[in-house]
């Protein structure tokens, strides 16, 4: 897990918004985070020769036996991601709005938005 710049204006913003009780944006805010954690995991390769343990199925034995360096992402690969994120956000809210729900569908677009906004603060020009 890196400390990028995006990646701490992504937390400072989920601190701010569990404090408001805003859920919608917490949950962005969170989402963003584990889509950025999520493309830093490694594919998992069988048999790196690990001893595995009798008592459960596929378990590696050892500390630290089945951890793996995770992959470092550039400020494109971030970009990259978050815009993902945000439209799947305004998928979604389209989504909602073709199915009646326009409560959940703003939702979903202020959420999108304050994405955005965070993600343009933390990258500056190179987000876009």
């Amino acid at each position: 897990m890196t400390s990028s710049p995006v990646r701490l204006a992504l937390r400072q913003r989920l601190t701010t918004a569990l404090r408001e009780r805003d859920k919608p944006i917490a949950a962005a805010m969170r989402s963003a985070i584990a889509a950025l954690e999520n493309a830093e995991a490694v594919p998992a390769s069988p048999g790196l020769g690990a001893s595995t343990s009798r008592h459960v199925a596929g378990a590696a034995m050892g500390v630290g036996a089945a951890e793996a360096e995770r992959l470092s992402l550039d400020e494109a690969t971030e970009s990259a991601v978050l815009r993902a994120e945000v439209d799947g956000l305004l998928e979604a809210a389209r989504e909602y709005e073709s199915l009646g729900h326009g409560g959940r569908a703003a939702e979903a677009r202020t959420a999108a938005d304050e994405l955005s906004v965070v993600v343009h603060s933390a990258l500056g020009t190179t987000w876009g």
